[in-house]
């Protein structure tokens, strides 16, 4: 009995699974191609194999020579039916195959012959696939075809020839830029398409030549654009001009503005919305600029096709953060999108609201986005989250409301980005607005009662212990701390036992209750936790060893100013080398070291498990100090501060490849020249560097390490020692050159002539500067490190940095003067800002921590003001730092 049809529509799940080319095997497919050899071509069959093959080279299945070779002969075979369809696939299997230069010939002549056919479809595909498959030889033979092309009436045509025009300026420039008359021509195309294409091509001929793409930019803002493709194109390259140009000094007006404006009243939408984002997008854009955009995307707003109103929302969310006042009068439309279909529109317009509302609207928008927040995926609440962070920044009187809001949904379900992003918010809501610590504490304590993410655990444990013993009751905190002893993993455990002797330290009352608690973890079963316990018993005063008030607190709460890589490197060196003397924490290097680079194992080859383990990775530091400590005449130099990254003293691609690395020591600085000799035929011998330093009369130089012979590609360093006076970070300009004695090699035996010629190469300037002085090292938590810092070391100065191109190039500019490290991303400035602050740390020479506040601020002519503060172990240290920026 036969059985019934079944629709597939009928099983979703089926139809999703579904696919036509399930379980296809490039073998079975190979075999199939055989139909292309038939006497009698079967065109539907051809089609369906030729699709296979397709699909198979487009999911990463490669074919080997030979295969490829035989497809693509049989293919070539097909050229003989007349049948369109089959036609049109054997183009995409050619262009797919890429067949080799030698095959290329075979197919040559008929495509050719389809380039000048009747067929306008065949003519289109195959000007397409010549230049795909041809090199530079065979192009100059079809050149006069394609620049008739490019002028042909038909669109299709025309388009394939300039696109094909686009990929070769890739590979044949200088052939594809003889066709700029043609090029021109097709600008002028009443054929949408044609004149896009033409547009591309012309641009990209002429985009390394500013000059004339502002030329070509002026003459066609003119209004010979009429394709709304071409019109968003020329919008965006008529952005890049207004970009480089910049406003006229003496007008205030930027050049082609007007056109730009002129096309948010064009009749195509995406052509409007185009140069709407264009203006928005202007460096130091003015309010006066802004409003004729702005209105337009307020209208886009109300707009019944869902992807402009994403558009528009999307630039107006943009534009909010750094001109929040001149979207205001888009609110009303952004609340009525809310309640969109689309969340990702209704997420833009929540969060665009939160930058830009008023503290009246608050209220109003935390319910709206109450019933909202759980229609949404994780990603969008973030986002949300985000904005709510900054609203509270921005109107600390609602902080409560903000609060609750940020605690409820902190109590729902969400994965751990989520949830990180909320805690994240409440403890910078605490640090920033002092009423919000309270409640704030609160709200993470009732957290991590049910909290599954052990990184939160310890990250909200970590701030209760430095936050919580500062509030008003802190033994209130103690029961939610003390649970997680009892009742988490062991991870939360030790960071709970940590917490707890934080609040030991700092409040004298809870001492007593804190030492029951912690004799109570010395019988817990994890040994990190124990060890822990007896730690902070013996540091509080609980066991046979006390420490002062100020080792504890400056234990439990100081920053470890030591990358932790670097404290492991030392001690593993330290208990493989024991010694009778103690281990030293100044010995741990601050410099962060790079990763070394991993060799990689042969496949198969298993590690031998004789013979001794490999030496530890070392830091190029280490490698510094090891070497120069080797040589006896910098011995007793003492230890080794900082070195420089390398100096190229030379070009590329010239005789003799030298580059310096400046190392830095308390009264000390020693130039390692590293050498390379690039000749063959020559072996340089006594190579020394000879060093002027009258442009640097601070410092005096004290001994020199010649360099006895450079062979040929062999790397090789001499050195140039120089005393300098204590306690100033002496600077200077340094003249080089090197002197050396050259002998002629014999090639073919590697042998060098007895007798050699003196011979001088003059190298490069190069300077020691104050940043030399500096290693960067930075802080975990700035504002900890800052306020342990003694305020009476405190200095703080203005300064005018001139004008500026934007607060980048100010901030970026101080920082590498400065050469210290920037600390929580403060480096990267917002787009347009008119403000920034950055925090900068770092370990002045003599080993003295310093900590930078810099406030930023450019006013409307661009000048930039900067206001510096410094703090440091020694205040001779931060009054040098401002005398580095006072001179630079």
């Amino acid at each position: 009995m036969a059985q019934p049809l079944v629709k597939k529509d009928d099983d979703r799940d089926e139809e999703a699974d579904y696919s036509p080319f399930l379980g296809i095997e490039k073998g079975a497919v190979l075999q199939e191609a055989r139909v292309f050899n038939d006497p009698q071509l079967d065109a539907r069959r051809c089609s369906q194999v030729i699709t296979k093959l397709l699909y198979l080279l487009n999911q990463g299945d490669s074919f080997t020579k030979v295969e490829a070779t035989e497809v693509f002969f049989a293919v070539t075979k097909l050229f003989q039916s007349k049948d369109n369809g089959l036609r049109r696939m054997v183009y995409l299997i050619i262009k797919d195959l890429s067949p080799s230069a030698d095959e290329v010939i075979i197919v040559t002549s008929s495509l050719m012959k389809d380039m000048n056919s009747r067929t306008d479809m065949y003519r289109a595909n195959a000007i397409r696939v010549l230049c795909r498959i041809t090199d530079g030889t065979l192009l100059t033979q079809i050149e006069r075809y394609l620049k008739q092309a490019i002028v042909d009436k038909n669109p299709v045509v025309a388009s394939a020839a300039l696109v094909s025009g686009i990929h070769l300026l890739q590979t044949t420039p200088e052939i594809v830029k003889r066709w700029s008359n043609e090029v021109q021509e097709a600008v002028q195309s009443r054929a949408a398409l044609v004149q896009f294409h033409a547009l591309a091509l012309l641009h990209q001929i002429r985009q390394n030549d500013r000059l004339a793409v502002s030329k070509l930019v002026t003459s066609l803002t003119k209004g010979a654009v009429r394709s709304p493709l071409a019109q968003c194109l020329l919008i965006r390259y008529t952005s890049q001009v207004i970009r480089e140009t910049g406003v006229n000094s003496q007008t205030g007006d930027r050049p082609f503005y007007d056109y730009l404006e002129s096309c948010l009243r064009h009749k195509a939408e995406m052509v409007i919305f185009e140069a709407a984002k264009a203006i928005t997008e202007l460096s130091n854009v003015t309010t006066r600029e802004l409003t004729p955009a702005i209105t337009v995307l307020q209208l886009l707003l109300s707009s019944s096709k869902p992807v402009l109103r994403f558009a528009a929302v999307r630039t107006l969310n943009k534009v909010a953060m750094t001109h929040p006042m001149a979207v205001t009068n888009c609110n009303i439309d952004m609340e009525s999108l809310i309640s969109d279909q689309n969340r990702s529109i209704a997420t833009l317009a929540i969060t665009t609201l939160l930058k830009t509302g008023n503290e009246s609207s608050v209220d109003r928008l935390m319910k709206q986005i109450t019933n909202f927040m759980s229609d949404i995926a994780d990603e969008f609440k973030i986002v949300v989250v985000e904005a709510i962070r900054s609203l509270c920044l921005k109107f600390p009187l609602k902080y409560r409301s903000l609060m609750n809001f940020l605690s409820n949904i902190l109590r729902e379900e969400g994965g751990f980005e989520y949830k990180k992003a909320i805690v994240d918010s409440v403890v910078l809501l605490i640090r920033d607005i002092p009423d919000a610590k309270e409640s704030g504490l609160l709200h993470l304590c009732e957290f991590i009662e049910d909290c599954e993410f052990t990184y939160l655990s310890t990250q909200i444990l970590h701030f209760l212990g430095n936050e919580g013993p500062k509030t008003s009751d802190p033994s209130k905190y103690i029961r939610y701390i003390y649970n997680r002893v009892i009742l988490e993993n062991a991870t939360v455990r030790a960071s709970a036992v940590s917490t707890l002797a934080k609040f030991g330290a700092l409040v004298d009352s809870l001492k007593p209750r804190i030492f029951i608690l912690l004799r109570r973890c010395l019988f817990d079963n994890d040994d990190e936790v124990r060890d822990r316990a007896t730690l902070y018993l013996n540091s509080l005063g609980d066991g046979s060893v006390a420490e002062t008030d100020k080792d504890v607190k400056e234990f439990l709460f100081g920053s470890l100013d030591i990358p932790l890589t670097n404290m492991e490197t030392t001690l593993r060196n330290y208990a493989q080398n024991p010694t009778e003397e103690p281990f030293d924490i100044n010995s741990v290097p601050r410099e962060v070291k790079s990763l070394p680079l991993v060799e990689k194992k042969a496949p198969g080859k298993k590690p031998t498990p004789l013979g001794p383990p490999p030496p530890a990775p070392t830091s190029a530091s280490d490698a510094y100090e090891r070497l120069l400590s080797s040589i006896p005449e910098f011995a007793n130099f003492g230890k080794l501060f900082k070195s420089s990254v390398p100096v190229e003293l030379t070009e590329a691609e010239t005789e003799y490849a030298v580059n310096v690395v400046k190392h830095i020591f308390d009264h000390y600085v020693v130039f390692q020249y590293n050498c390379t000799n690039t000749i063959p035929e020559q072996l340089l011998e006594n190579v020394t560097v000879i060093v002027d330093a009258s442009e640097a009369e601070e410092f005096s130089e004290v001994g020199v390490k010649p360099l006895k012979s450079l062979p040929y590609d062999t790397p090789a360093q001499t050195f140039v020692a120089f005393e300098r006076p204590e306690g100033t970070p002496a600077v200077g300009k340094f003249s080089n050159t090197l002197r050396f004695t050259v002998k002629e090699v014999d090639t073919s035996t590697g042998e060098a002539e007895d007798d050699g010629v003196e011979d001088e190469y003059q190298l490069e300037d190069f300077e020691v500067v104050a940043a030399d002085y500096i290693l960067k090292v930075g802080v975990s938590n700035f504002r900890n490190a800052w306020e342990s810092m003694d305020p009476d070391t405190e200095r703080i100065d203005e300064y005018g940095l001139g004008p500026r191109e934007s607060l980048v190039e100010a901030v970026n500019a101080v920082i590498s003067l400065l050469g210290l490290q920037p600390c929580e991303g403060t480096e990267t400035v917002p787009n347009n800002s008119r403000s920034h602050a950055c925090l900068l740390s770092g370990v002045y020479i003599g080993n003295a921590k310093v900590l930078v506040r810099l406030s930023f601020g450019m006013d409307s002519s661009k000048e930039v003001a900067m206001k510096l503060a410094v703090r440091s172990d020694d205040v001779n240290v931060s009054e040098a730092i401002h005398e580095i920026v006072a001179s630079g």
